[in-house]
């Protein structure tokens, strides 16, 4: 990984990490994937929960990542009224679909290309490494690499770059320089105490590396809990805190791997704009695949 260690690969201000991969080559090619009107929308349905807070909050009240208040706007007499939602979103939640800024994740003080996270990340916003970095919108060729077509991956499973180029050869695909690389495993995302999930190997992560991997979205990522105690959550630390490889969290994969088997097709194009709100270190998103 050295070539994307501080100071490295895009230099000292970068902020963008791999996203820096999607040339306007990569994105006329992921133009030429449209070929029918079919897509699929990548994101987790969210229903959000009313802010509520005190002894009398009901119990059936379920945590969501988005919290909301709706406003009445009217004056007394008028016969028009209008209706406005205040939100509160918790951005890195397993059951919000979102995508991680490259200042999400820290490694001993510092962040991607090699800022000090005392001075990236402040209490009243991120200075560096920001969800500024994708606020224009990523367009780029996807590829979908289904390794449970037989079935969930088992329990503690490490994914190797081995499992990947298997499933291409499988799908006749082949990731390329700027492409998302989408993985399905079958299994839910989000941490469950009473199951070790499969997860991503240091070594698939190293084959992203090679492969100039732009983004990744999984339906499981790095494992809970971690497959190797000596580097656990590569994906995040060494993708995004190394590499600088922003990731989409929590995506829905199952209907694009319904449509790719109906067309039998595992390439198409992956458009995810996400708000255009600066400084943060992650937004919710919802990725579409055409």
């Amino acid at each position: 990984m050295a070539a994307d260690q501080p100071g490295g690969r895009w230099g000292d201000e970068d902020d963008k990490g791999t996203l820096n991969l999607i040339t306007d080559e990569v994105r006329a090619r992921a133009a030429a994937e449209v070929r029918t009107g079919h897509w699929a929308s990548r994101a987790g349905p969210i229903e959000p929960a009313a802010i509520m807070s005190g002894p009398f909050v009901p119990s059936s009240v379920k945590e969501s990542p988005v919290q909301q208040m709706v406003v009445h706007l009217a004056n007394p007499g008028d016969t028009l009224s209008a209706h406005a939602d205040v939100l509160f979103v918790t951005n890195h939640h397993p059951r919000s679909t979102h995508l991680d800024a490259v200042s999400h994740i820290s490694n001993d003080g510092m962040v991607y290309p090699g800022r000090p996270a005392a001075e990236a990340i402040t209490p009243a916003g991120v200075r560096f490494g920001s969800s500024t970095g994708f606020s224009a919108g990523i367009v780029t060729r996807g590829v979908l690499l289904d390794l449970a077509v037989d079935g969930p991956l088992p329990e503690g499973y490490a994914m190797t770059g081995e499992d990947l180029e298997s499933a291409e050869k499988r799908h006749g695909v082949h990731v390329e320089s700027g492409d998302a690389l989408v993985v399905r495993m079958d299994w839910e995302f989000g941490p469950n105490p009473e199951v070790s999930q499969p997860g991503i190997s240091v070594e698939a992560v190293r084959w992203m590396h090679r492969r100039a991997v732009s983004l990744y979205a999984g339906d499981v990522g790095d494992a809970f809990p971690p497959l190797d105690p000596a580097h656990p959550f590569p994906l995040h630390s060494i993708g995004i805190g190394r590499m600088g490889m922003p990731l989409v969290d929590a995506p829905n994969v199952e209907e694009l791997g319904v449509l790719c088997r109906e067309l039998d097709r595992y390439s198409f194009m992956l458009t995810a704009a996400p708000p255009r709100v600066s400084n943060t270190t992650g937004l919710p998103v919802n990725p579409i695949a055409r």
